[in-house]
């Protein structure tokens, strides 16, 4: 009685149980039989007082229908939600029985000034690489455009088609735009340095003074 912690009214009533169940068989056995799975357990209460000994289970477990009561554990993984804590413990969790294998953290609640901290910087770094994809596109522009310009500057047929088609795109573009083209030769002509003097374009005759306009022949005699 000591080991169970039952009294001596308990155990006559745990007797009469006992000899009750022997009379019915077969029929009692059926109610006093209970099967337990395997990632289940088994606690037995007689009268109120929890049985000595492990749990009950896997298999079969024999109990008083009067007299006890039993409680199945689960013993897989279970997910639970955890309402909101400033902190978390998982060694408080230990005299209960309890293992925390895992905890996941859905939402983290940052002060105010936190968040624009973070804000701010994620921003800084998404320009960054914004101005870092842009610049790594225009290098890649220029080394295209000095790679045509060599070409161009090398064949002056090109060059004249690419004339062409220039003027054809802007009529094509801007119907109402005037377009007056000037000849490769005048260009050329214009370009070259030993034509350029002080930025003045020679004039054939240039060189030929000119006359002053004299007062006397203001009255013509065509007029």
């Amino acid at each position: 009685t000591k080991s169970s912690g039952l009294g001596a009214c308990e155990w006559l009533l745990v007797l009469a149980s006992l000899f009750f169940i022997i009379l019915t068989l077969p029929f009692s056995i059926w109610f006093c039989i209970k099967i337990v799975q395997e990632y289940e357990r088994v606690i037995i209460f007689r009268l109120g007082h929890l049985l000595p000994g492990r749990p009950k289970g896997p298999g079969l477990f024999f109990f008083l229908p009067c007299l006890d009561t039993y409680h199945k554990v689960d013993l897989r993984l279970q997910t639970l939600e955890i309402p909101f804590h400033e902190v978390a413990l998982d060694s408080v969790t230990c005299i209960w029985g309890i293992k925390v294998e895992r905890i996941e953290i859905k939402d983290v609640r940052l002060p105010a000034g936190l968040q624009h901290s973070l804000a701010v910087e994620a921003e800084a770094q998404r320009q960054a690489k914004v101005r870092m994809i842009a610049a790594e596109g225009e290098k890649a522009a220029s080394e295209s455009l000095r790679m045509a310009a060599e070409i161009l500057s090398g064949t002056p047929a090109a060059v004249q088609l690419r004339y062409l088609h220039t003027l054809q795109s802007l009529s094509t573009e801007k119907p109402s735009t005037v377009v007056l083209p000037l000849p490769f030769d005048l260009l050329n002509f214009l370009s070259s340095p030993s034509n350029r003097t002080q930025g003045s374009i020679p004039f054939p005759n240039s060189s030929k003074p000119v006359e002053p306009l004299n007062p006397k022949k203001k009255d013509s005699p065509m007029l």
